[in-house]
């Protein structure tokens, strides 16, 4: 028997808007361990945000950055030996301090090595969110993962599977698409902002993670989730309004991540 729909989680737009306001106060320092391809992108993105950027990924010290980060991001994007201990140190880090962490497990399900190691991370320290595509999430469960990096399922389509991962680790499970869900096992969440140049520029799910990791610094994880989401895809909404195309709509991006302010959040997010 399926269970029952989950219930809107009662998250107002003015929940998000003070969510931005307090990040843009605090600057939280977010530490990313993540992958070569999208480094840069994601420390402008966070730049761009209003958090302050850390790429601490070596072994020697990211256990020890985790414990002073205001957040961290674990990207299992490409994964080699040394940053696969890194990212260990950092998990452990965090559940010393009390960090909070987002894991982006980048194709799991379809590569076991990379499956095997984020499954390792959340019984090591359940993360404070998780975040992917559709086929991702469900690989942490078993399932057999999209096209590489490209999900070959929908949000809707494993929105029971992302309740189930996040009652088993206590976290919250972000699932990206085109109407994004958050939900923390109880209540439920949909982002409806967004545009489809976001997946034509590498990086911009990457980037979201740590922006997650950003935001679960000044707020409680469910507002987080939905709060980073809103604050991109409103974003690129704008930038998709003036672009040619990826190239300038990149650009276009960082500069709406940044001159977005709350009451503007609040005004153009759709939320169900």
């Amino acid at each position: 028997m399926n269970a029952p729909p989950l219930p809107p989680a009662g998250i107002s737009p003015t929940d998000l808007a003070d969510a931005l306001a307090r990040l843009r106060g605090q600057s939280p320092l977010v530490q990313s361990l993540t992958n070569i391809v999208v480094a840069p992108w994601t420390a402008n993105v966070l730049l761009a945000a209003g958090a302050a950027p850390a790429m601490v990924d070596n072994p020697h010290e990211a256990g020890i950055f985790a414990q002073v980060a205001s957040g961290v991001l674990v990207n299992t994007g490409t994964p080699y030996d040394d940053t696969t201990q890194a990212m260990k140190a950092a998990v452990d880090g965090c559940r010393e301090s009390g960090t909070p962490w987002v894991l982006d497990p980048v194709a799991a399900g379809g590569l076991p090595w990379r499956t095997k190691t984020a499954r390792d991370f959340l019984t090591q320290h359940p993360a404070t969110i998780i975040r992917g595509n559709a086929s991702e999430i469900s690989g942490l469960l078993g399932g057999g993962g999209g096209r590489g990096v490209d999900s070959a399922d929908t949000p809707e389509a494993v929105l029971e599977q992302a309740r189930t991962l996040a009652e088993q680790h206590g976290c919250v499970v972000a699932v990206s698409g085109p109407v994004n869900h958050v939900t923390d096992g109880a209540v439920l969440t949909r982002v409806h902002n967004g545009h489809e140049l976001m997946t034509r520029v590498t990086g911009v799910g990457c980037a979201l993670g740590a922006l997650m990791a950003a935001y679960a610094a000044v707020t409680r994880p469910l507002t987080a989730a939905t709060a980073a989401t809103a604050h991109l895809t409103v974003a690129a909404d704008r930038a998709a309004t003036e672009c040619r195309g990826p190239g300038s709509f990149a650009v276009a991006l960082l500069d709406h991540l940044a001159l977005l302010t709350p009451d503007d959040l609040a005004e153009a997010v759709r939320l169900s």
